[in-house]
């Protein structure tokens, strides 16, 4: 069970990573947002006006802000940090005494470890899980665990606002759900990236990564091959690009299917008024949790069979034979 501990310590360097990209987002528009809860009587009402001809949109805020103006971090670190804290203190406890048939929250703990172990083993190999489980394995429990924190109640919900003749709307939440954030989303796509290569580098060198991308596939001589080669190199050329696209293709994934869920159901909790905006919304936390899971494990499947893709095409012919 020393692997739960190295898992969730690297998930705590994770949300770490995350604090100066965060800290940094917090753009011009939420802090006018601020600005106006802090405005004179005559500015509220200007507002208040404003929405009642135009209608109020019910949605959380679209980048991390911080939650008061003494608050030296955003909403969206907060609730980083929580997470990370509690999944390391759960990973303690449950590890705290080992015994040799598991029970309770440690029989929990390996179940999970070892089943996210056997899928990936399955998808990039025994040796190749060896370098990278530790990774793969943080970021399907970390996001999992990201996501369900942000569909507590309260999270987004929570915080300083202003009051408006339609009641008192939250312009400045206390918690914000930290993948609803493209900031949390974006650090772990580059922090992948940065992996990839280095995986990609140990396992085929800096002659052989070229040869990968832009070397010619197959036998051919005279003409065809010259042919091959250019071929290949143009091919090479929309696979750097094909890369270079993923970590925005990642991140904008899971912050998308995230922010929207988000966004959903606090639209269905106010526009239902008081009772129905407390029943209708239920239904839909029951998606909204597989939607978690199921991103939880895109991000991981991806991220594993890009790096598959890189580090184990010499091995597929010798795979192929043996089975």
């Amino acid at each position: 069970m020393h692997i739960v501990r190295t898992i969730l310590a690297a998930a705590f360097l994770l949300a770490g990573s995350f604090a100066w990209a965060a800290a940094e987002a917090v753009p011009a528009g939420h802090a006018a947002a601020t600005s106006v809860s802090a405005a004179a009587p005559d500015a509220h009402g200007a507002v208040a006006a404003h929405r009642a001809e135009h209608g109020t949109k019910h949605e959380l805020p679209r980048n991390a802000v911080k939650p008061h103006d003494k608050f030296p971090i955003t909403n969206s670190m907060v609730v980083t940090w929580i997470v990370a804290a509690l999944l390391i203190f759960a990973a303690q406890m449950a590890t705290r005494n080992v015994k040799l048939v598991p029970e309770g929250a440690q029989n929990f703990w390996e179940w999970l470890v070892e089943g996210v172990h056997g899928l990936l083993e399955g998808i990039v190999g025994p040796d190749l899980v060896k370098k990278t489980f530790w990774f793969f394995a943080t970021i399907f429990i970390f996001i999992l665990a990201t996501n369900w924190i942000g569909l507590v109640p309260g999270v987004g919900t929570i915080g300083w606002g202003e009051r408006t003749a339609e009641g008192f709307v939250v312009t400045n939440p206390l918690f914000r759900g930290g993948n609803a954030d493209l900031n949390m989303t974006a650090a772990m796509s580059m922090i992948f990236f940065v992996c990839w290569v280095v995986w990609a580098l140990q396992a085929n060198g800096l002659k052989g990564f070229i040869l990968h991308l832009f070397g010619p596939k197959g036998d051919s001589t005279g003409f065809l091959k010259l042919l091959m080669i250019v071929v290949f190199i143009f091919v090479g050329v929309l696979e750097v690009i094909s890369i270079a696209f993923r970590p925005i293709s990642l991140s904008f994934r899971l912050f998308g299917n995230i922010f929207a869920g988000e966004n959903m159901l606090e639209s269905m909790a106010h526009l239902a008024g008081p009772i129905w905006g407390a029943i209708l919304p239920i239904p839909f936390y029951f998606l909204e949790l597989l939607v978690g899971l199921v991103q939880a494990l895109v991000f991981m499947l991806l991220t594993a069979v890009f790096t598959m893709l890189i580090c184990m095409h010499d091995e597929e012919h010798g795979s192929a034979e043996h089975h």
